[in-house]
């Protein structure tokens, strides 16, 4: 793969912190649809190739084909093949998944990170970016999801609104006490790391 591996660390945390194959996008492409030869897979950064894999494709399974080296040494030739297997779609057609190629795994997953080799998520033991979110902040981006819902002004400091047009009482009230919980855990969490006690916040 053009340039891949060198200088990283042997493992990261995060799904982000890796390059990535997507079966989905590989279908969308026709990469899945039959036999093709000579495809080149890039990854790109501000308009420039910072990586690229060959592949031959296929319903059945795809053929990857790259260099990939460790901390600066010498360039190793990566060549083997990844099954693909079909499961049919709740209102028709199929959707596609790659079977994990590490050895005794097999996961049926729709995404592979680039290591030495692409694997699935668990055998790279990697979490998703919100998991490494601080709860204060994971209760922000919560409370504002629900806001947006409800078509309130964004930003939990600006208080609650009404309830929408057309949404149940019992559904907007579930909604509001959600919001809340959220928003005060928000404001604790933050309390909390700016050294502040919850009777500091909260009162006697």
């Amino acid at each position: 793969m053009g340039g891949f591996g060198s200088g990283r660390k042997a493992q990261r945390d995060c799904t982000g912190d890796y390059l990535a194959l997507d079966v989905g996008a590989l279908a969308g492409a026709g990469v899945l649809n039959g036999p093709a030869r000579g495809l080149a897979w890039e990854w790109k950064r501000n308009a420039e190739v910072i990586a690229w894999v060959r592949m031959v494709g296929g319903a059945d399974s795809i053929v990857l084909d790259y260099k990939t080296r460790r901390s600066g040494g010498e360039w190793e030739p990566m060549r083997y093949p990844v099954r693909i297997e079909w499961t049919a779609c709740n209102y028709g057609g199929r959707r596609p998944w790659f079977l994990c190629p590490a050895a005794g795994c097999g996961r049926r997953v729709a995404k592979l990170y680039a290591g030495r080799l692409f694997a699935c998520r668990q055998c790279y033991r990697l979490a998703y970016p919100c998991q490494r979110e601080p709860a204060d902040e994971r209760a922000v981006r919560r409370a504002d999801a629900i806001r947006e819902r409800l078509r309130w002004v964004p930003g939990f400091l600006n208080g609650s609104g009404g309830k929408p047009k057309g949404m149940h009482w019992r559904t907007f009230y579930r909604l509001r006490t959600e919001h809340d919980m959220h928003a005060d855990a928000c404001v604790l969490g933050a309390a909390a790391r700016l050294g502040f006690s919850v009777r500091d916040v909260l009162g006697d």
